[in-house]
């Protein structure tokens, strides 16, 4: 519009109509612009390359000086209006303001965004833009950023308020380059006033779920950045169901069971368990055989083991939620590891409740008897006399380096005296690059696999056995099997060492971890990446899948949990009690309605995974690192450490859906495991 007060009457009119998108979208357009949507300078001092470094400094004290409610959704605006500066700095051949301007403020962004900042230091020069991925990932897409109107209209009032002062120059930048949707507040959602004042007070810079670009941003799970935010590749999270023979086996197996030990008034047999179990897992879409990897044939110990299953899934404590507000009560039997020197790097239970395995900086493993009862030695050999005396441990040596993991074949507990469905072997990875397997009747090594190229940071054993997962510093995953000394596959995607590893419960998909703070989900048949969950603002430290197979929750060393719905590929929720450090450890109840965790704070935490957390349930815990709080599913916190005349620890926010926290003296979690009968075994060492 040339006359301007034709323009002044379309505003007033506009505004008296209530049409306040279209006149702030209006009053964008008519700033002072050239065709190409670029600010016209009006001042001198804008001139040049210098102008993004006033107009970027400038925004961010605005932000940074704005109404505390406003702040979180102003923030998620400075990320894509840096890059876009940045870009256009280079673009312009402004080299040397470039580098100043990307060294004064990258420092804010690092915890989120590293992975890109390194991508975006490489570029100098307007050759670089065209052909860096980074760079052509946001050149291509417009950023998307969800603000609330009031948030909106705040914004574009201010940079009409500043527009010869930089202001031209950051509208330049949101009317080419972002997408910015504007949403009512309700009383419901994400942007109502008592979330906005919760995200406010709790500090959170949490990237939102629909922000960014499709395949690459935060909130985004798709991995095909070319196919559009709508298009992921379909999962099969069906339980695989047994093949016809296997189940009558079973069946015969089961009913000889019912006969021997009817079951009491009221509770189901052990056919009809099994029969609700398998009518269930039916009713899901399962993987076929060839989107499977192949597995042995099944042996009288693969048929002992699905009884058993049967057995203790039918008599377990059934664990259903909160009901009336009141938490599930959860009993948790910790196994603490006295003057360890801090020695322990790592520990795990075996599946029939028997053993524990630690491994340690000292390149031993050792693997000890829960109950304390004496541990069978090894066979004896060439007629020579072995010590037999009785122990409840053994040591494992062999590795050349530190025992970073250590992880239990699939087993069950076992009532008859041959035990069929002990654990059987053991796998642990070390800093000497090998995977190690043993064997728990003969305390030996058996194999030793070779392949990665670096320190392997995590092993852990399929569902079903025979075939294992690593992670390692080389920034791969592999997956092995028993039977061959080379690795089947290989999971290349991440930017830095992949920490973290685990199996869905159908063993036709896998997860790994990164410290690029990137989950990513992979096809076990031909190692194609299925989904990508980017959300985390700290390095993963914990996986883990439910049994139902249709949540994953991640753990980072922010102390945050997320749960992730894997077939839509979105975020669940996030969960928040651990103080910093990292969570550890992870497990799942049997009905996937109840998460449990543990970390460096000594604490092990039961978290309900239906509740929602809104923030009428917020508390706070006092203190960390176990130092004798107790808290409850209310998040009511008592300080009952007795130190009166020490400092204030940090308070740590708890979201609502914390059921249980049970506290240590001094003892770091390593490890949390659930039971099939829904009891939870944790395992630490005592650091005084």
């Amino acid at each position: 519009m040339a006359n301007p007060d034709a323009a002044h009457q379309v505003l007033e009119y506009l505004s008296k109509k209530g049409y306040n998108r279209t006149e702030a979208m209006l009053r964008m357009e008519s700033a002072n612009q050239d065709v190409d949507g670029r600010p016209i300078q009006t001042r001198v001092e804008e001139s040049g390359g210098i102008k993004y470094g006033k107009a970027f400094g400038l925004f961010r004290n605005w932000i940074e000086e704005n109404l505390e409610i406003y702040k979180p959704d102003l923030r998620r605006v400075l990320w894509p209006v840096f890059v876009y500066s940045f870009l256009d700095l280079v673009s312009d051949f402004y080299p040397r303001e470039a580098r100043t301007f990307f060294s004064n403020f990258r420092e804010i962004f690092e915890n989120e965004h590293e992975g890109d900042l390194r991508g975006l230091q490489a570029i100098a020069l307007p050759e670089h833009v065209a052909t860096n991925e980074i760079a052509k990932i946001y050149h291509s897409q417009r950023y998307r950023v969800t603000l609330s109107q009031t948030a909106f209209f705040n914004l574009i009032q201010f940079l009409e308020s500043k527009e010869k002062d930089g202001g031209a120059v950051i509208v330049g930048i949101l009317q080419t380059r972002l997408n910015v949707v504007t949403v009512e507040r309700t009383a419901e959602d994400q942007f109502s006033l008592a979330k906005l004042l919760e995200r406010a007070r709790r500090e959170e810079n949490f990237p939102a779920e629909d922000e960014g670009i499709p395949g690459h941003n935060p909130g985004s799970a798709n991995i095909d950045r070319n196919a559009g935010s709508a298009v992921l590749t379909k999962l099969k999270l069906g339980q695989v169901t047994l093949d016809a023979e296997g189940r009558q086996d079973i069946v015969g197996d089961l009913e000889d069971e019912d006969k021997a030990k009817p079951p009491i008034p009221g509770q189901h047999s052990l056919v009809e368990a099994f029969e609700q179990r398998i009518k269930r897992e039916e009713s899901e879409e399962v993987p076929g055989r060839t989107e499977l990897p192949p597995r042995p044939p099944p042996l009288a110990r693969d048929v002992a083991m699905e009884i058993q299953k049967v057995k203790e899934n039918r008599d377990r404590m059934k664990i259903s939620g909160r009901t009336g507000g009141v938490g599930p009560g959860v009993s948790v039997v910790m196994y603490t590891f006295h003057n360890t020197n801090d020695g322990i790097t790592c520990l795990d239970f075996s599946g029939d409740y028997l053993l524990v395995a630690a491994g340690t900086d000292m390149h031993y493993i050792r693997v000890w008897s829960l109950n304390g009862s004496p541990l069978p030695g090894p066979p004896q050999a060439n007629g020579q006399t072995q010590d037999t005396r009785p122990s409840s441990s053994h040591r494992l040596i062999g590795h050349s380096g530190p025992v970073y993991a250590v992880s239990f074949a699939p087993a069950t507990a076992s009532s008859d005296k041959q035990h069929i469905t002990k654990a059987k072997y053991l796998l642990s990875s070390s800093a000497d690059k090998t995977v190690r397997l043993w064997s728990l009747d003969a305390w030996s090594c058996l194999v030793v696999y070779k392949g990665h190229d670096g320190p392997v940071w995590d092993v852990t054993w399929g569902p079903f056995g025979h075939y294992f997962l690593t992670g390692s510093f080389d920034r791969t995953a592999r997956l092995w099997s028993t039977d061959r000394v080379d690795y089947l596959r290989l999971f290349v995607g991440h930017d830095r060492d992949v920490d973290h590893v685990c199996f869905h419960p159908n063993s036709a998909y896998v997860f790994t971890g990164s410290c690029d703070k990137i989950v990513r989900m992979w096809l076990v048949t031909n190692g194609y990446p299925v989904r990508m969950f980017t959300g985390h603002t700290g390095n993963i430290t914990a996986l883990a899948c439910s049994p139902d197979g249709k949540l994953l929750a991640s753990a980072d060393d922010a102390g945050i949990i997320i749960l992730w719905d894997l077939a839509p590929g979105k975020l669940f929720k996030r969960m928040r009690g651990h103080g910093k450090g990292g969570i550890w450890s992870l497990t799942w109840s049997v009905e996937s309605s109840v998460i449990v965790s543990g970390g460096a704070d000594g604490t092990v935490r039961v978290w309900d995974v239906q509740l929602p957390n809104d923030a009428s349930g917020q508390g706070k815990v006092v203190g960390e690192g176990g130092a004798g709080q107790k808290i409850d599913g209310a998040a009511q916190v008592a300080n009952v450490s007795g130190a009166g005349g020490k400092k204030k620890p940090k308070e740590v926010m708890v979201t609502s859906d914390q059921i249980s926290a049970f506290p240590t003296k001094k003892s770091p979690v390593y490890k949390v495991m659930f039971t099939q009968q829904n009891l939870v075994l944790a395992g630490g060492a005592y650091l005084p």
